[in-house]
């Protein structure tokens, strides 16, 4: 993805909760009164809160690992910082802040004493948003940073940064607020109306919640109430099968919820459907009574949002849930389609070598049939993989094999930046959604 420079037309500036307004209005005042020779002009396509905790780079730090800034960025360093908390602590070595993971980051952190809490790194959030985002021109970016510690009331921050277009079809910069909030998770809870105030009141009005959900927080329930839309990422989610049910909720009671996690797996659905383009094997497709999928081991979300897209696509209704454990942590839910005939899912996490950034990528899938007469099998496994495991699956019927190339850039700024040029209510993924639900509801049943 291109780099696109940013310039500075204020840097931030620390200030009072009640300077905010009227220290950008004086920054605007300068640009319009022709005291200033950039030629910027204020944006005026959407508003945002982003809501960063970041909190397993803050309990690395704590506990001595990590020695960067606080930043989200899960760079070379954070990686190694949490392969060393692993060794540490005799946790299985993955780089990545999974459960296990992040539940004895927190549990060491508890044990120390209030002033071995205190976190010296350089806190970044809040300073910009990736250039895939800022190039769609936002007017206003409110970024909500928790802090680890005591309650020690609200810092505020504001700047005005402008990228630089790639092609001069313009005398002006178009610049882009930035008002970040830092302090503890109680304290930004008390701001919640400010936050709303806050934002362009004309404009389209965006969340991007990088934490689980959580209904029951009045922060949450304030930016449901005023924005258009909300931006989750369930790769984030350290239970996606509980936060699944309360996005469920979100969705049925009016709220327009988007999943970037949602947006990996569109290679796995496209080449599915491909596979069964040609009119035989449309034909035999009512004939699937088994499904394996395979995803990396630590998050179920991205197998669970497939199973939904399948079942609501093939209209297979959910009668039982096992969890059946083991070394995959097998899940086998059963199904029945239209047609009477008795389907069978199993989903199997795989443990990885090399995991990468984003928790619970699909592996592979294989569709196939008891009937040796229907040309249904088809097998998609992930090129980096292979497709080892589900080939060795076994099959009466000869299988079409396929390898789903990865998406060039499947990191939640990116996604994020192609989900603003289309926003609208995804009716598959709200289907899907409904299967996912109906699912986890009948759990051990």
């Amino acid at each position: 993805m291109t780099t696109t420079p940013i310039v500075a037309l204020q840097k931030p500036k620390e200030i009072s909760l009640h300077e905010i307004e009227a220290e950008l209005s004086q920054i605007w005042q300068v640009q319009n009164d022709g005291k200033s020779q950039t030629g910027a002009v204020r944006a005026a396509t959407f508003s945002m809160v982003v809501y960063e905790p970041e909190e397993f780079q803050q309990l690395l730090a704590i506990l001595g690992f990590y020695r960067g800034a606080i930043d989200g960025i899960y760079s070379t360093m954070t990686k190694d910082a949490v392969y060393a908390a692993q060794k540490a602590y005799g946790l299985r070595l993955t780089g990545r802040v999974d459960t296990v993971t992040l539940a004895r980051l927190r549990e060491e952190v508890a044990k120390l004493p209030p002033e071995q809490k205190k976190i010296t790194n350089p806190n970044m959030r809040g300073f910009g948003v990736s250039d895939a985002i800022a190039v769609q021109n936002p007017c206003r970016i409110i970024s909500l940073c928790p802090v680890l510690g005591e309650d020690e009331g609200i810092s505020v921050q504001v700047s005005v940064s402008c990228p630089l277009p790639l092609q001069k079809t313009s005398a002006n910069l178009i610049c882009c607020e930035y008002i970040t909030l830092r302090g503890s998770k109680a304290a930004l809870n008390r701001v919640g109306d400010l936050v709303a105030s806050l934002m362009i009141g004309d404009l389209p009005k965006f969340v991007w919640w990088k934490a689980t959900p959580n209904p029951e927080q009045d922060l949450f329930k304030k930016m449901t109430e005023v924005c258009n839309g909300i931006i989750l990422d369930s790769s984030y989610f350290s239970d996606p099968e509980s936060e699944f049910l309360k996005i469920y909720e979100l969705v049925e009671s009016g709220v327009s919820v988007v999943d970037l996690n949602w947006h990996r797996i569109s290679a796995w659905q496209e080449l599915c459907a491909e596979a069964y383009d040609p009119p035989e094997r449309r034909a035999s497709l009512g004939e699937v009574d088994k499904l394996a999928i395979d995803y990396e081991k630590g998050n179920d979300a991205q197998a669970l949002m497939y199973l939904g897209w399948m079942a609501s696509r093939l209209q297979w209704e959910p009668e039982s849930h096992v969890d059946t454990g083991g070394d995959y942590d097998l899940k086998h839910i059963y199904f029945t389609a239209a047609n009477g005939h008795k389907i069978e899912a199993e989903l199997a996490a795989i443990p990885t070598a090399d995991s990468g950034e984003i928790s619970g990528d699909l592996i592979g899938l294989r569709l196939t049939s008891d009937n040796r007469e229907a040309d249904c099998c088809t097998i998609l496994c992930s090129e980096a993989t292979g497709c080892m495991r589900m080939e060795a699956g076994g099959s009466a019927q000869s299988c079409r094999t396929e390898v789903v190339t990865a998406i060039n850039d499947q990191k939640a700024e990116f996604l994020l930046s192609q989900q603003l040029q289309r926003w609208g209510q995804d009716v598959l993924y709200e289907e899907s959604l409904a299967v996912v639900n109906q699912v986890l509801r009948m759990r051990g049943r």
